[in-house]
This record gives C-alpha cells, structure tokens and sequence, in this order.
C-alpha cells in the first residue's frame, strides 16, 4: 500500500480522510441509486445548507478565490439549487458526488491502478498541470493538489483524466479535502459512511485509510 503524506505548507489548513478501496465493481448505472439521489437533491432544495465558509476559508488560505475556483462540494450544490440534477457518471462516481454535496465537503476519487508510488497532498509547483476529465488542461500552480510518482492527479476542484474511474476499475482511492479545523470524529464519521455507501452500491471493501 503506498503511503499518504500531507506537505508540511498544507498541514494546518487541510485536514485530508483516505480510504483505499479493493474488489470494485462498477457499472455505468445503478438503479437502486436514483431514489438516494433523488432524495438528497430535494433535501438539499428545501434546506440547503447555510454555511460554506469553512470550505472557502481553505481556498482562502492558499491565495485561492473560491467564487472563481470553487470547490467541487459547492459547485455541486449550486448545480442542485438550481433545480438540475446531480451528475449520473457511473455507480462509484455518483456515490461520491452525492457524499460530497451531502457533506459539503470536496471529494477526489481516483482508480488506483493509475496512481504510480507514494501519494502527496501539497501545493502545485509552477509550470504544473494535467488533463482533466472532459475539460482542458488543469494548472495547479500554487493550488492544492495530489501528485505521485509521474506529478500531479487531483485537486479540490476538478480530477485528472489519467486517475479517473471507469468501469474498468478495480481499486479506488478516495479522499476528502476537510478544512483543518473539522474535528477527527466527525471526518472519520464522514469516511465511514462514504465507504459503507460505496461498499453498498459497488461491492467493495475498504482495506487501509488515513484521517489527518
């Protein structure tokens, strides 16, 4: 298992939860998730939730405007109060969108068959960017970001191409990018339930995770 480490510029604003998954199973639609996507979209009309700024605080800390750069929970959010539905990607992907904008909390979700050594949370270098998925190049310079053996892979805001999960996946990796001050109990309550849906939805099984 490749270690997970926080660099020390982020440690303090940051507090990351990794859960790496074994024996997935995905599958381009699961029915069974429309009724809890439905549901939390409605919940999320009707009450949505009134404070964002830890998140955007993060943003802050590392010269980043979340009004311009937003962070993937709260794109998300703004996506359903607007009356459109959550994304419908494929079974594990939805599972995380809709743990994020429950939890309003940004969410990476990687195939780890595609990430190459030791993992690192740290800040973008200059010159540092990656494919996104269905987009054009993402810049990561001075921006929070996972990188491992072949650079950066993922970041609060939008994935990489090469990291992200298909139906071909057979192991993930999931993180929740938590602002520093979110209590331990309460991310490991968030990574426990994340990994009971995914285990629920793909049939998989956590093997080892990190709460910072």
């Amino acid at each position: 298992m490749a270690s997970f480490t926080v660099a020390d510029e982020l440690v303090g604003i940051c507090r990351p939860a990794v859960a790496w998954l074994e024996h997935v199973t995905v599958v381009e639609r699961d029915d069974r998730l429309n009724a809890q996507l439905t549901r939390v979209e409605q919940t999320l009309r009707e009450h949505p939730p009134t404070d964002v700024g830890a998140v955007r605080t993060m943003y802050k800390r590392i010269g980043l405007d979340p009004t311009k750069t937003r962070p993937s929970s709260e794109a998300l959010l703004r996506r359903v109060r607007k009356g459109d539905p959550l994304p419908r990607v494929n079974s594990l992907v939805d599972v995380c969108n809709w743990c994020s904008v429950e939890f309003q909390l940004p969410y990476g979700l990687y195939d780890a068959a595609h990430v190459q050594g030791d993992v690192t949370l740290r800040l973008g270098l200059a010159g540092e960017s990656y494919a996104g998925i269905r987009k054009d190049d993402v810049h990561v310079a001075g921006r929070m970001t996972l990188a491992d053996d072949l650079g950066p892979f993922g970041n609060p805001t939008s994935d990489s191409a090469r990291t992200m999960v298909t139906t071909a996946t057979e192991r993930a990796i999931v993180l929740v990018f938590a602002p520093h001050d979110t209590r331990q109990e309460v991310l490991a309550r968030v990574l426990d339930a994340t990994a009971a849906r995914m285990a629920d939805f793909t049939g998989c099984r956590e093997v080892a995770r990190h709460v910072g």
